[in-house]
């Protein structure tokens, strides 16, 4: 009995000395991205703001490797200020546990075909065309994981958007001469 007692005592005492930080529930950045499921209304809006679509291939509730993207650089400050700035988000997911409609399913496995995806996470970036009724993606490049945080995945994926061509006219005004100031 006074072993039962002692072990008690020394578990609860161990507990609260070492096991707050262990059992204190890890705080999540809150999102403030949109992440699009429908490829068609992405595309609308990545034509209306001249942005590429950023297409990422994942299997949120099993790929390890997608969670850590995700943790490590796609919920932080500095992947949501240039996500908003850069890129249209749409989210290619492969669930083992959730359900999706068949219509997703159906949308997602084309896609995973057409940019011959074969591993996860991959994130495909695109310029995406509607001619005639038929969509048309041009391929700027592809990236996955990579090791460095934040800033050494944003380079990388700035290198891929760099081949991104705007589709807005430049602008026929002529801009006014410098005006040098006399001394």
């Amino acid at each position: 009995m006074n072993k039962k007692i002692f072990f008690s005592i020394a578990f609860i005492a161990l507990i609260s000395i070492f096991g707050f930080k262990t059992f204190t529930p890890k705080k999540e950045v809150k999102e403030n991205l949109v992440w699009h499921t429908d490829v068609k209304k992405a595309m609308e809006i990545a034509k209306k703001e001249d942005k590429p679509m950023f297409l990422f291939f994942t299997g949120s509730d099993w790929c390890g490797w997608c969670m850590r993207l995700q943790s490590e650089v796609f919920k932080t400050t500095e992947f949501e200020s240039w996500a908003k700035e850069k890129v249209v988000l749409v989210e290619l997911d492969f669930p083992r546990r959730s359900s999706q409609t068949e219509e997703i399913k159906t949308q997602n496995m084309q896609l995973q075909q057409v940019l011959g995806v074969q591993g996860y996470p991959t994130v495909w970036f695109v310029k995406s065309e509607q001619k005639d009724g038929a969509i048309s993606l041009q391929r700027l490049g592809s990236t996955g994981y990579v090791a460095g945080g934040p800033k050494v995945w944003i380079e990388g994926a700035n290198q891929i958007l760099t081949k991104y061509v705007s589709d807005k006219k430049p602008s026929t005004a002529t801009k006014p001469k410098a005006v040098k100031s006399k001394k």
